[in-house]
């Protein structure tokens, strides 16, 4: 039987915990990145005969967690694994609002998690597993506004954006590389998550967009973390993964 490694960040809950549970299987070594631990996981991963590890890190502090990843897939012994697969999934929104009026802290955090947290990993994936014949994937969770400005989300746009333009450049990279890795920035859709309850319970006189997301809500427009998580590990899975390096399942 094919073995198969999975680092995936932000496992704690969200869309993140959808895609953690849908990886359990026997075939699988699954490594979660996220600031709490979640029991009945531990427990899901047992009854599947997967093997879990699961990391309290804080990401938003990226490079002791960088480090230790990379030093964790050189100990882990390349010739067990088939595939390789790094998921930067982990996010979280900047106090929504005007830029100027947000709290610099929480503005640096958010960049931090979102786009610095997402670079230093990848980088430690790919120096840890260079050598390995394994198929290699780098699977980044984007969204339409990595795309598309949207006032009141200045830094959740910024960190989306760099990652789409991280996925292009490094794409270019594994391209010339032997057994270069794959890389997507994949949009998912809106889904059902705490997030589009921050959106939603937002001033709406800092947040023009304010009322598209209660709407969305309102007119059942959001997926179950679930059923996008099924639909993202399908295009993970495809045979051309990486040939467009910049995506939305939407389209897919």
């Amino acid at each position: 039987m094919s073995a198969r490694l999975f680092v995936l960040t932000g496992a704690s809950r969200g869309l993140g915990a959808a895609l953690a549970r849908r990886l359990l299987s026997s075939d699988v070594t699954l490594l979660c990145l996220s600031r709490h631990a979640d029991e009945s996981l531990a427990a899901a991963a047992q009854a599947a005969a997967a093997t879990l590890e699961q990391w309290r890190v804080d990401l938003a502090d990226p490079g002791p967690a960088a480090a230790r990843i990379e030093a964790w897939l050189r100990n882990v012994g390349q010739e067990r694994f088939d595939a390789a697969t790094l998921i930067n999934n982990a996010g979280a929104l900047a106090p929504i609002g005007p830029l100027g009026s947000a709290d610099p802290a929480a503005l640096q955090a958010a960049l931090r998690l979102g786009l610095e947290a997402p670079l230093l990993l990848t980088a430690a994936f790919l120096r840890a597993t260079q050598a390995w014949r394994a198929d290699r994937r780098i699977l980044n969770i984007s969204s339409g506004l990595g795309r598309r400005a949207m006032a009141g989300q200045a830094t959740y746009c910024a960190a989306k954006a760099g990652m789409d333009h991280l996925s292009r450049a490094l794409a270019l990279e594994e391209a010339s590389r032997e057994r270069g890795a794959r890389v997507v920035s994949l949009a998912p859709g809106v889904i059902d998550t705490d997030m589009q309850v921050q959106l939603r319970g937002a001033d709406a006189a800092g947040f023009p967009d304010h009322a598209t997301f209660v709407n969305l809500k309102e007119s059942g427009q959001l997926v179950s973390a679930d059923a996008t998580a099924e639909r993202v590990l399908s295009y993970l899975a495809r045979s051309d993964f990486g040939s467009t390096p910049v995506a939305d399942l939407r389209d897919a």
